[in-house]
């Protein structure tokens, strides 16, 4: 498909269009859905119904399948639910609907509980950084079952070879060093037993998946909420702290002292980096599905030209 202007509205009324009949089919009243967000996912507010729907719309390929999805998406469900019934800050999965994902039209959605943002609030990383410390100290008692570093196990090995020499921001030389990259890293990172066997003793937990620090939302006149937990998986909490600097790292490593547990390992934020660079690369076929991401990850790319080659490990 050739995306414009046109046909990348089209997708966003579409999705719209599905989550408001899902949400009628479980019996909300939606009369006047809102678009709150539109970049890798349509987030819409199904009013009057203080429900919000979040529709992924631009996923890598090797997550595109509405099954793969619907598992992800069960485990987001179930890891915020958990949350919820221990009485912690987060934002909470719709009581009024099944705790499960809904598929319509081609699309796989959660329904989330609306709570008001407050946009006045600038964001404050350093604030995050510290409630990442005390979210990790939670989810490190998280009963259920989760995948092993899904972010990269998922999506990653089949995510590099959609890269090509044609692949917009790489170079040759770039496409080169990913696949060198990926040689390293693959051993280390793609199963619990390699990461152990590469870093004896480190500290594997129930973990965010994503940026803990990023994904807050302040609400009017109420807590700060954690969200945003699609990437929920078994990992270092390294990864969660991936691209830090050394005055978040600090902040995170006395947050995590005054709550009895250890900081972030210095060994493993490289390999974190790098990583996340990779997890990064994959998204670049989605560019003309979305190309306002060109913006954001042009700098990444520049970056990562200048980091140590597989984290220190190569």
């Amino acid at each position: 498909m050739t995306w414009n202007v046109e046909t990348l509205a089209a997708r966003t009324d579409q999705a719209v269009a599905a989550a408001a009949a899902a949400a009628r089919d479980l019996g909300l009243t939606v009369t006047d859905p809102t678009v709150l967000y539109d970049v890798f996912s349509v987030v819409v507010h199904l009013k009057p119904a203080p429900v919000v729907a979040r529709i992924p719309v631009v996923l890598p390929k090797p997550l595109q399948d509405l099954a793969v999805e619907a598992r992800r998406q069960q485990t987001e469900l179930d890891v915020a639910q958990w949350l919820v019934e221990q009485g912690h800050p987060v934002v909470a999965p719709s009581p009024l609907v099944p705790l499960e994902p809904v598929q319509r039209d081609g699309f796989s959605m959660t329904l989330w509980q609306y709570v008001e943002q407050d946009k006045s609030v600038e964001p404050d990383f350093l604030a995050g950084t510290a409630s990442a410390a005390r979210l990790h100290a939670v989810l490190a008692e998280y009963p259920g079952e989760l995948p092993w570093l899904s972010p990269v196990t998922s999506a990653v090995p089949a995510g590099l070879e959609e890269l090509s020499a044609d692949t917009e921001l790489l170079t040759a030389e770039d496409l080169d060093r990913v696949r060198r990259e990926w040689e390293v890293l693959e051993p280390v990172l793609m199963s619990r037993a390699g990461f152990e066997a590469a870093f004896p003793g480190a500290r594997i937990q129930p973990i965010h998946g994503d940026a803990p620090y990023y994904n807050v939302i302040p609400t009017v006149g109420g807590p700060t909420l954690w969200s945003d937990f699609e990437d929920a998986t078994l990992g270092p909490v390294e990864w969660d702290m991936a691209m830090l600097d050394p005055t978040h790292v600090q902040v995170y490593n006395e947050t995590a002292a005054a709550l009895g547990r250890p900081g972030i390992d210095e060994r493993l934020v490289g390999v974190a980096n790098t990583a996340r660079m990779l997890q990064l690369i994959i998204c670049l076929p989605l560019l003309p599905a979305l190309p306002a991401l060109a913006e954001g990850l042009k700098p990444s790319i520049e970056l990562w030209r200048t980091m140590p080659f597989a984290g220190g490990l190569g």
